[in-house]
């Protein structure tokens, strides 16, 4: 279970690089973003959530990320999970090049973070409590 949790997470920090570029290249070209983007960012949030999910498992099964920190590892993963959608939402679904520019920093933000928990051994290897 925890390399299914590593190949989505590792799914995830790649999925986030390219809906960076893709809004970048949106907003760079002074294009509405399209609807294509937006089931993008749907999809990202449902990895986002079944990253999450096989975490929970995970801690329920009785392991833990390598760091020890849980409730870092929660909050992190369900800030990655909800921020895209909330983004939307907070735009009330504005598709102008503003957007795309806002889109695309969340997206890059979200692949350091990603990347910043790989570093802090947040998201593994997992081993058992105790």
């Amino acid at each position: 279970m925890a390399e299914i949790h590593q190949i989505l997470f590792n799914m995830h920090i790649l999925y986030s690089l390219a809906l960076g570029v893709w809004a970048s290249a949106t907003a760079a070209r002074n294009e509405p973003i399209s609807g294509n983007y937006w089931g993008a960012v749907v999809t990202y949030a449902l990895l986002a959530g079944a990253t999450l999910l096989v975490g929970v498992v995970l801690l329920l099964s009785g392991y833990q990320p390598g760091s020890e920190r849980i409730i870092v590892y929660v909050l992190y993963m369900l800030w990655l999970a909800i921020i895209m959608p909330g983004l939307f939402s907070m735009m009330r679904g504005r598709d102008d090049r503003q957007a795309a520019l806002a889109f695309a920093l969340l997206a890059f933000f979200n692949f350091t973070t990603s990347l910043s928990m790989i570093e802090r051994q947040l998201i593994g290897p997992w081993v058992p409590l105790g």
